[in-house]
């Protein structure tokens, strides 16, 4: 693939990437549009290379901070969401399978933690309203471990989503991708 190909398609993914974290202004969207802007950079892994795939996440993440107006989603894409694909790239192809999940979910519950502790400290979302889980005494006393553990149970479903989309990808629109962008 030409040089000139490689920054159409990497350009293409930032913008649109970009663009699908926009509507994050809607709290809702604050993990989804950012777990699925992520998702595109598990195309330029496959159809580019990791380098590349490293390139569009740093350019998406440079214009998600500056002009994304939900920061934390811009944080959460940043620290996670945003290079996931790549390191999930990468662990799978060269570690035996309990070492790729000891693996992931290092890496998950590391840059979580401190895209928290950036988005308390830095952006001044305070923690009370981070750990309000309603009248239930028992969720706001362990709020943090309670969020913690269900933030891995839906990172189990996130990498076994990727997994299924990388493979619906090969067997089905990789083909019609490169029949309609033909380059060489």
């Amino acid at each position: 693939m030409s040089q000139s190909a490689k920054i159409a398609i990497g350009s293409m993914t930032a913008a649109l990437s970009v663009v699908i974290m926009i509507p994050t202004a809607l709290d809702i969207f604050c993990y989804a549009l950012p777990a699925i802007a992520g998702m595109l950079i598990m195309f330029c892994v496959i159809e580019l290379d990791k380098k590349w795939a490293f390139g569009v996440f740093t350019a998406t993440s440079v214009i998600s901070l500056l002009f994304v107006p939900n920061k934390e989603a811009a944080v959460l894409y940043t620290l996670f969401f945003g290079y996931y694909p790549i390191i999930k790239a990468l662990v799978e192809s060269k570690l035996p399978r309990i070492i790729e999940y000891i693996v992931k979910f290092a890496v998950f519950n590391v840059a979580v933690i401190v895209a928290y502790l950036i988005i308390i400290n830095i952006l001044g979302m305070p923690l009370d309203e981070l750990l309000d889980m309603g009248k239930s005494e028992f969720l706001n006393k362990y709020a943090l471990p309670v969020m913690l553990l269900l933030g891995n149970a839906a990172f189990i479903m996130l990498d076994i989503c990727m997994t299924r989309m990388v493979t619906v990808y090969l067997r089905v629109w990789q083909k019609k991708f490169r029949k309609i962008f033909p380059f060489k």
